[in-house]
C-alpha cells in the first residue's frame, strides 16, 4: 500500500486564548516541531460571503450599545457551521479543503524564540512516535494546529468535540490591552481576495468589545467566572491552562508537547 492509500489518522490540538495571548506565536512553534502539520486559523472563518460582492465589514453585526461592528461577539464573530463542517471534513480525510485560504501571513508576526535544544530534541521525539503509530496502526499520523480565540466558548460545543488535544493561554488584563493596541491591525477573511481587509480598532474598542466579549465567552471556564484568576472548571475536560507570563516561550512549548505526546501514547 502507497501513501496515497493509507487511511489517516488527524490529531487536531486546540491552542486557545484571548486576542494577543500568544497563541498564534505557540501554534507556529508547535508546527516546526509536529513532522507532517498545519495550522488552522480560527480567524479565517470570520463572515464572509462567497455568493454576493459583500465584504466581511458588511457582514457583522453592530454592537447594541457602541454602536461599531463587533467582531469579537461569539455568536457573530466566526461562521460556526462553516468551521465545524471545516474541521469535521479535515478529520474524515485527513486534507486541508484545495479550496481554503488563509489570511494570516498579512499578520504582524513577532519573532519569539524558543531553546533551540528544546526544538531539536521534541522533533526527534515526534518524528519516532509518528514512525511507531504509524507502523503499529497502519495509518498515515497528522497534526492540524486550532489557533483561535474563541475555541473555546460555551456555546461552541460542536468544535470542542473536534479537538483530541486542547490548551488555553492565560494573559492578564492589562497586558492584553498593551498588546493590542500596539498592534497595526487584523487582516480580516476574504475567500475571494488574498490580500484581505484590514480592520483597525475605532477608539475604545479594547474596553468597550473586546474585551467584555472575551470575558462572556469564557467565565464558565473558570470559578467566579474570573478569566484572569480563576481555577479552571470543569467545563473543558482535559484543558491545559498556561499562565503564560509565569512561563517562558520555551516552557510554554515544552509543557505543550508533554501533552501532545500523552495523546499520541493514547492512540
Amino acid at each position: 500500500m502507497n501513501e496515497c492509500d493509507r487511511k489517516t489518522k488527524v490529531i487536531l490540538i486546540g491552542v486557545g486564548g484571548a486576542t494577543c495571548s500568544g497563541k498564534t506565536t505557540l501554534a507556529k512553534h508547535l508546527k516546526s516541531i509536529l513532522p507532517d502539520s498545519v495550522i488552522i486559523h480560527q480567524d479565517d472563518f470570520a463572515p464572509v460571503c462567497h455568493y454576493t460582492p459583500l465584504m466581511p465589514q458588511e457582514l457583522v453585526p453592530i454592537h447594541p450599545i457602541h454602536n461599531v461592528q463587533d467582531w469579537d461577539a461569539p455568536a457573530g464573530a466566526i461562521t460556526w457551521p462553516r468551521l465545524v463542517k471545516f474541521l469535521q471534513t479535515v478529520k474524515e480525510t485527513g486534507q486541508i479543503p484545495p479550496d481554503h485560504r488563509s489570511h494570516d501571513h498579512l499578520n504582524e508576526q513577532k519573532d519569539i524564540k524558543i531553546d533551540p535544544d528544546v526544538r531539536d530534541r521534541w522533533i526527534e521525539e515526534f518524528r519516532s512516535i509518528k514512525t511507531e503509530k504509524e507502523a503499529a496502526l497502519d495509518q498515515r499520523i497528522v497534526w492540524g494546529l486550532v489557533d483561535g480565540f474563541l475555541l473555546y466558548w460555551n456555546q461552541a460545543c460542536d468544535v470542542i468535540d473536534q479537538l483530541d488535544v486542547r490548551i488555553m493561554l492565560r494573559v492578564p488584563y492589562d497586558v492584553l490591552k498593551k498588546r493590542r493596541h500596539e498592534r497595526h491591525g487584523y487582516h480580516t477573511a476574504v475567500q475571494s481576495d488574498p490580500e484581505g481587509s484590514l480592520w483597525r480598532d475605532p477608539p475604545g474598542y479594547w474596553d468597550d468589545v473586546v474585551y467584555p466579549a472575551y470575558v462572556e465567552a469564557h467565565k464558565d471556564l473558570f470559578e467566579g467566572g474570573d478569566v484572569e484568576h480563576g481555577k479552571p472548571t470543569n467545563k473543558i475536560k482535559d484543558l491545559t491552562l498556561l499562565e503564560s507570563l509565569d512561563i517562558s516561550m520555551t516552557e510554554a512549548v515544552d509543557r505543550c508537547c508533554r501533552v501532545i505526546k500523552d495523546a499520541c501514547q493514547r492512540l
